[in-house]
């Protein structure tokens, strides 16, 4: 019974609560399964059998022929049995279902809510009266000692007793929350047996939420989140200053400014999403911003309006005579093969000679700027032909459409990430190396791969900029970019130690760093103090990072 005075629920009285609810639903569910018996489960065997025939390398063609013949028979007649149950065993769902629903809560499930808040009560009391004690001990204690090293071993000793008492208190916390954790999770086994694993949106959305709370850890979620709830508040700060310091007509927060952000973001995207590979790797790639001038140079020489204005080792290019489809694709391409054929000499140096990516890509990185400036005198190739922008990224009722590039290549990216075995492998190189070589995935072929991969995402994202830019290209042209995107990384969570990062991470911190840039841009903040603030939230990133691998260790 509850014991007197309170709502607390012996485990007894909490049993016999529920046991009418599992006898009920219980005997309902016996009868589901006598139904699946010879229809349901008789599928699901057969079909295993099948799949499992399919790779049996025992049986000889014929013999597996004839297993398979029969084991299709009998799954026809299975499915017919199914078919034949199907309302009924439906029936017996809905009237478990509906008996959950009328009597799980109100009949037991709150009564351990209660009895469970009433236990977080009576835990902390104990917790005050044990540490009163505690104290009253100490100082009687104290009030006996003369002697400096006895006072500080009882010091010492106060100290654990007191840290040994907060411990008590977590584990009773702890035995209250998986308590009503572990009634809230029944009602979703009882359902999870009638329905086979089947749950409405609704309650994987409840389960989920409840999961969430469950393992909830405050410290935890401050050194996943901390960094983005600082930047939202200093946001939220941004917003309010602006009016102030520049006037009621400017503001901030409006829906050109997000549009601006989002268009100034894409390009940037496809960087970071490159340079994400290798970081995810342990390494990363200084050549970025270099691989962007590159680019942008190659792209507006090739879209440039008649003749060139500059010349490359002293030739003067022209292309105004092919049409405008074909030097746009022309462009696309050349950016796409210069930027991999780099990003592929600095992978290949990197895998087999085990280089650091820092110093190939840095190498990398002198080469090009070298080779470009060299080839090209440090000038300008000035504007692409002024149809191309329209043609390749139009402005529809003023939504700029280069934020569809952008989400084209997140969900390339992430479904390589995600969803092929080159991502899975990355992952796994990343996290041990060692141990990845050990299981059969060729390292070499995985960096270089990942290389690879960033070169295709360079040359695109130089090519649209070029674009949004209307050319201009320089070797000049996204000095410190590599800054950008390897902060955007990190601060999206992708780790330095390797293995750990997600795709949304990337997206998050590319808009991060993009609308910081635009908001104090707005403020007027001299160029030299926003790389103040870039190096401030880098180094709070990396910090938050090193704490959480320090935690794992």
């Amino acid at each position: 019974m509850a014991t007197e005075n309170t709502k607390i629920l012996t485990a007894e009285r909490e049993a016999e609560l529920r046991r009418p609810i599992d006898e009920y639903v219980g005997s309902i569910q016996e009868k589901i399964n006598a139904l699946r018996e010879d229809g349901t489960d008789r599928v699901i065997e057969l079909q295993n059998l099948l799949d499992s025939l399919k790779r049996d390398r025992i049986y000889t063609a014929q013999e597996k022929a004839e297993k398979a013949a029969q084991y299709t028979a009998e799954l026809e007649k299975a499915k017919a049995v199914e078919a034949q149950n199907k309302d009924q065993i439906a029936k017996l769902i809905a009237e478990a279902e509906s008996y959950l629903k009328a009597q799980y809560d109100p009949n037991y499930y709150q009564a351990v809510v209660a009895s469970c808040k009433e236990e977080q009560v009576q835990a902390q009391k104990k917790y005050q009266a044990a540490l009163e004690t505690l104290n009253k001990e100490h100082q009687a204690t104290m009030a006996k000692l003369t002697d400096p090293q006895e006072i500080k071993d009882e010091k010492y000793v106060h100290k654990n007793r007191l840290f040994d008492a907060k411990m008590g208190l977590a584990k009773d916390l702890q035995e209250v929350k998986d308590r009503r954790h572990a009634a809230f999770e029944h009602k979703y086994h009882l359902i999870d047996m009638l329905r086979m694993s089947k749950f409405t949106f609704g309650e994987s959305l409840a389960q989920r939420w409840e999961n969430y709370k469950y393992t909830f850890n405050r410290r935890d979620f401050l050194l996943r989140n901390g960094l983005y709830l600082a930047i939202i508040v200093i946001f939220i700060a941004l917003c309010i200053i602006t009016p102030i310091i520049k006037g009621p007509n400017v503001q901030l927060l409006t829906v050109n400014n997000v549009l601006n952000i989002l268009q100034q973001a894409s390009p940037r995207m496809f960087l970071a999403l490159g340079v994400a590979g290798l970081i995810l790797l342990a390494g990363t790639d200084l050549s970025i911003g270099r691989m962007v001038g590159m680019g942008m140079t190659a792209a507006t020489i090739i879209m440039h309006q008649g003749p060139n204005t500059g010349s490359v080792f002293g030739h003067v290019f022209d292309f105004s005579g092919m049409p405008v489809v074909v030097r746009i694709l022309f462009a696309l391409v050349v950016c796409i093969v210069l930027c991999t054929v780099f990003t592929t000499i600095a992978g290949f140096f990197t895998a087999k000679f085990k280089m650091h990516p820092f110093i190939s890509t840095m190498a990398n990185m002198l080469v090009i700027f070298g080779l470009v400036t060299y080839s090209t005198k440090g000038v300008s190739f000035g504007a692409i032909d002024s149809t191309i922008p329209s043609m390749i990224m139009p402005r529809i009722n003023g939504f700029p459409t280069i934020i569809l590039w952008a989400i084209a290549a997140v969900v390339i990216v992430w479904f390589i990430w995600n969803k092929t075995t080159f991502g899975k492998n990355l992952y796994a190189v990343g996290g041990n190396p060692e141990a990845a070589a050990v299981s059969g995935i060729s390292v070499f072929k995985v960096t270089v791969g990942a290389f690879v991969m960033a070169g295709i995402l360079y040359g695109f994202g130089s090519w649209l900029e070029c674009i949004r830019m209307f050319g201009s290209g320089s070797a000049a042209y996204g000095q410190g970019w590599e800054m950008d995107a390897i902060a955007a990384c990190v601060v999206g969570g992708i780790s330095f130690t390797g293995g750990i990062g997600k795709i949304s991470g990337v997206v998050v911190g590319v808009f991060i760093f993009t609308a910081l840039t635009y908001s104090l841009t707005i403020l007027g903040i001299d160029t030299n103090l926003q790389f103040v603030f870039s190096g401030v939230i880098i180094l709070v990133a990396v910090m938050l990072d090193c704490l959480k691998y320090v935690q794992k260790k």
